[in-house]
């Protein structure tokens, strides 16, 4: 992987010597992440004139899970006397070094710490490196995606064992601290973001918490977790129905939240406008009537994190490329009664290789539990 986090790191450098910065620093943990194999606590990276370095308050432990350092990478720990940042001794080394300009991410750096990197390297002109390291995040390789392909696998095994449970009495909390636990016991990390769980009058709720109602005959009961697999995040939601037989109403609410998911779905190409694949989906449930409930967002990118580029919005900007993966996440929330929420994660692939990739596998049909 040595060569893979140094090409990325190419990438970065090529874009601030367009810019005219002669060295770049990195503070934000997913992006140290993305181009240096690891990020420990605090560390930041340094894209140098002549070499890049990770600065870090303590040696870097061997954690598996957090990541691997590239060994090609130089390591300097400040000592414990010191007590300083890792970033302001950045700034200072670069001036050392002889940079004249440094490009930082201003989007992450707090104002003192920003006056900070100014105070120790007086000479040096800041600049802002922008999400440069975020745009190169969009794009995954295949490596990339297989270990949101195993984070998606796990997601799906955790949920199939739940329902496979006794659910009805059992509160909505209890239900996500127990899908936690069954993604760690079958590989994961931990949970990509705390899981939802959402029964009756919750159910379809973006971002619901859980609480201590129990799970009722008749209830819609919905679902939205993911798992982090080596940092990487994927992201599976899905309701069902507790009880043998769902409502009219309920049957109706799926199909409709079903079409307007695979709308979204099927729109998903490379080339094709993220406001389109929005387009595809909320235009179904607005023809219904329910434009009014609809969330912002109908997806978004994953990766190291759980909410990446492309947002797939009304107004989102720029066209969709191959391997990049996404959610298509439409849902319906009506106050007092409940709601549906489907929610997959898929990698943007060209007709040519099959099209998009759907990574989270759990059945889509509407399941009486």
């Amino acid at each position: 992987m040595s060569e893979v986090y140094a090409a990325r790191r190419a990438r970065l450098r090529e874009r601030c010597h367009a810019g005219g910065s002669a060295a770049a620093l990195v503070t934000r943990p997913a992006n140290v992440r993305y181009l240096a194999g690891a990020s420990p606590c605090g560390a930041v990276l340094l894209l140098a004139r002549h070499e890049d370095i990770l600065l870090c308050q303590s040696p870097p432990e061997d954690r598996p899970h957090e990541g691997r350092l590239d060994e090609a990478l130089r390591v300097q720990v400040l000592s414990p006397s010191s007590g300083g940042d890792p970033a302001v001794a950045a700034a200072g080394l670069a001036q050392s070094q002889g940079a004249d300009s440094l490009a930082v991410e201003e989007h992450h750096l707090t104002v003192a710490r920003h006056r900070a990197l100014a105070s120790v390297a007086p000479r040096l002109r800041l600049t802002d490196l922008g999400n440069a390291v975020e745009q190169l995040r969009v794009v995954k390789d295949e490596e990339e995606i297989s270990l949101l392909r195993i984070g998606a696998e796990i997601a799906d095994q955790a949920l199939g064992e739940l329902l496979e449970s006794i659910l009805v009495g059992r509160t909505e909390r209890h239900l996500a601290l127990e899908l936690e636990r069954r993604l760690v016991d079958h590989g994961a990390d931990g949970p990509a973001f705390p899981t939802s769980v959402a029964t009756g009058p919750n159910a379809g709720r973006r971002g619901h918490r859980p609480t201590d109602r129990r799970v009722e005959e008749g209830d819609f009961l919905s679902v939205c977790l993911g798992a982090s697999y080596r940092g990487y995040r994927c992201e599976l939601g899905r309701t069902f129905v507790i009880g043998t037989s769902p409502a009219d109403w309920q049957i109706q609410l799926y199909d409709l939240v079903f079409t307007a998911q695979r709308a979204g779905r099927e729109a998903l190409a490379p080339g094709v406008a993220c406001r389109d694949v929005d387009r595809a989906a909320r235009q179904v449930l607005e023809a219904a009537g329910f434009g009014e409930h609809l969330h912002p967002l109908t997806g978004h990118g994953v990766g190291l994190e759980n909410d990446e580029d492309p947002q797939l919005s009304p107004s989102a900007m720029g066209k969709l490329d191959a391997c990049v993966p996404v959610t298509i996440e439409p849902g319906v929330h009506i106050p007092g009664r409940g709601g549906v929420r489907i929610d997959d994660t898929l990698v943007v692939r060209p007709e040519a290789d099959g099209g998009p990739e759907l990574l989270t596998i759990t059945t889509k049909e509407l399941l009486a539990l």
